[in-house]
């Protein structure tokens, strides 16, 4: 990410990647650092607990352990419905962040994830339905199109790039308008559900894992769905992206889909302008504007 980018007024700049090194000397509890993942924008990196479990360690914000601590019951109970779930071993608060250490599941990313792949993840992703039922925690999912989010789906990145995006902005936020940001429902929702976060075994190809529960929420399933749309935008096996437009056309209200795929659009443009090329950002405003 360049300077110029960094420094353009109303463009926040891009999230600093993951210091593991600092992150597992500031937890200490005898962690050893054995790696960093080639995945994810922030990162995750491989440790090695003081009894030879092998492990996963990331960074969440500051302050967030309490929030990350009422998930837990959500995430047995997605154990309990045979969801491949890490299980989240330490939370601890260290000097400007809260490091989570998870039990590292078996198998890697698939690259590029195949049509049964991404039809395994939608399988999965119903599975959800009714897990946060009687849950107060975590939160609804936010949608974010009536104001920014807490560092992402900013606002003010797409106000400030181009008259583009600014006008994209002002769709969005049409959209928004006509409902609240919170949605309703009692279905878990994993709150970045894309094939970069779901692990498969090299041999057979069957998903063995669901990783990265950061943005853990509830409300409506269905968002993930729309969230796995975007994600396969670059890089997906022949007929996905086919097939998922199908499935959005077929399983997705017409008013929650225009909603979903607004706040991707925010979420997934306010990155691209911060993290990625200019040529990124006219990927995802095209892609954006496909539905909008």
């Amino acid at each position: 990410m360049s300077t110029e980018k960094q420094a353009t007024p109303g463009i926040a700049p891009p999230v600093a990647p993951l210091d593991a090194a600092a992150l597992v000397a500031a937890v200490g509890r005898g962690l050893v650092l054995e790696g960093v993942s080639a995945h994810g924008a922030v990162g995750a990196a491989f440790v090695r607990r003081p009894d030879g479990r092998p492990a996963v360690i990331t960074r969440l914000a500051a302050g967030a352990a309490d929030e990350a601590r009422a998930a837990l019951p959500l995430l047995e109970r997605a154990r309990a419905a045979a969801l491949p779930v890490p299980r989240i071993e330490l939370i601890a608060e260290v000097p400007g962040a809260t490091a989570l250490v998870q039990s590292r599941l078996p198998g890697s990313v698939p690259e590029p994830p195949s049509l049964g792949q991404i039809q395994e993840m939608a399988a999965l992703m119903d599975r959800c339905a009714g897990l946060a039922a009687g849950l107060d925690a975590p939160p609804p999912l936010d949608l974010h199109l009536r104001s920014s989010g807490p560092g992402f789906c900013l606002h003010e990145t797409l106000a400030a790039y181009d008259a583009r995006t600014a006008r994209l902005l002002g769709r969005i936020k049409e959209i928004g308008a006509a409902a609240p940001d919170a949605v309703p429902g009692d279905d878990l929702v994993h709150g970045d559900y894309h094939p970069g976060n779901v692990l498969a075994d090299p041999e057979t190809g069957a998903l063995t894992g669901i990783v990265d529960w950061d943005g853990i929420a509830r409300g409506d399933r269905l968002f993930m769905l729309v969230n796995l749309r975007w994600g396969v935008h670059w890089g997906a096996g022949p007929g996905v992206a086919a097939w998922l437009d199908g499935e959005l056309d077929r399983r997705v209200p017409a008013g929650a889909l225009r909603r979903y795929w607004a706040s991707l659009s925010l979420r997934m443009v306010d990155w691209m302008v911060r993290h990625g090329t200019p040529e990124n950002v006219t990927e995802m405003i095209e892609l954006a504007e496909s539905r909008l």
